[in-house]
């Protein structure tokens, strides 16, 4: 019987290939994984698509490259490769290439068997993803080559001596350069991948992928893999770090350098020379910093107001919140929110929306 001349024809899935080099990260492979194979589902939900007629968006197949003695993955547990390199050199329709991290990625990076095939995968590849240091491969590989990338913070330093040519940025959670992407640690990977989702099928399927997994938001890229908090408490002396703190929990009240040099110990004058000393920025910047950061928890999660919110985290008026937002991320709050925010506050889906900062 001839097929109706409205029918639709199905669409072939992207073909998608994560590769490691054993013992790998266990989460690089399971986190990507898992998002590509939830955005399928959650796509043929939306249509009502019966499910033995489902197509899935990604047709994902991992190859892990072994190493005698070693465990597949650095959590111990086994996981099978499901292509061979034969099997996976003859595809002409590779979309995207994985390449994820682990020992096994920094430790092994320069073996001549991994290089060369990461390198011929790549060739054929609409695009690269390198997750944490999945980045050393594809160094190794020549596939980042003059390329603006990141990785695991601990590991930042490495890749850039290894590979001066790199422009290596060790704060955003990822980085896109063109059809090479990069993620930070581990739990970045699926950041990442939310992202390729998004620029595939849109926004509203990756929010929904997020939702659907139960992650806390989808992060854009250019947040960093520290919050101002944590960066402070890895990096200052205890005091000023203790201090960082008590002020991200203090937002709401007014903090004058005044009142944040006697609660540090120190005259005003010490208290700024110090500070600023120890971080590069003046305390005033540091709490203006502080409060962008809680204004964009807020204005991601929760239903109050962009006036509301702006009292909350101690800005003197919207428009100082303003000010402050295009300066730290080169957007207004209201934007910032219709972007990012999970949903409206009717419940419905966020409309699809891209920010350009």
């Amino acid at each position: 019987m001839d097929r109706p001349c409205n029918a639709t024809a199905p669409v072939p899935p992207r073909r998608v290939l994560i590769l490691g080099a054993a013992p790998s990260q266990l989460l690089d492979i399971a986190g990507p994984a898992e998002i590509l194979a939830q955005a399928g589902h959650l796509r043929a939900c939306e249509r009502g698509t019966e499910a033995h007629a489902r197509l899935p968006l990604y047709a994902v197949s991992c190859l892990i490259v072994p190493e005698p003695g070693s465990p597949a993955t650095s959590a111990g547990l086994a996981v099978q490769s499901t292509v061979t390199e034969v099997e996976a050199l003859a595809w002409t329709d590779l979309d995207t290439l994985i390449v994820v991290g682990g020992e096994g990625a920094r430790r092994r990076c320069t073996e001549d068997a991994i290089r060369t095939l990461a390198q011929r995968l790549a060739a054929h590849a609409r695009r690269v993803v390198g997750v944490c240091t999945g980045a050393f491969i594809l160094a190794e590989a020549g596939c980042l080559r003059g390329r603006k990338v990141t990785t695991h913070w601990r590991w930042c330093d490495a890749l850039r001596r290894l590979h001066p040519d790199l422009a290596v940025d060790p704060e955003p959670i990822y980085v896109r350069d063109g059809d090479v992407w990069t993620s930070a640690g581990i739990t970045a990977g699926m950041d990442l991948t939310l992202a390729l989702v998004e620029a595939d099928y849109g926004h509203a399927l990756a929010l929904a992928v997020a939702r659907e997994l139960v992650m806390f938001l989808r992060r854009p890229g250019g947040q960093k893999q520290f919050s101002t908090v944590l960066s402070a408490q890895t990096s200052l002396s205890v005091r000023l770090a203790d201090l960082i703190a008590w002020m991200g929990e203090n937002l709401h009240r007014p903090l004058p350098v005044e009142a944040l040099a006697a609660r540090a110990g120190l005259s005003p004058r010490q208290f700024a020379r110090a500070f600023r000393a120890e971080t590069g920025v003046t305390p005033a910047r540091m709490l203006e910093r502080l409060r962008v950061e809680s204004a964009r928890r807020m204005l991601e999660t929760d239903r109050a107001g962009v006036s509301a919110v702006a009292a909350r985290c101690g800005f003197q008026a919207d428009e100082t919140m303003r000010r402050a937002f295009l300066r730290h991320l080169g957007v207004p709050p209201g934007s910032y929110r219709n972007t990012f925010r999970t949903r409206h506050p009717s419940g419905a889906p966020t409309p699809q929306k891209v920010l350009h900062a």
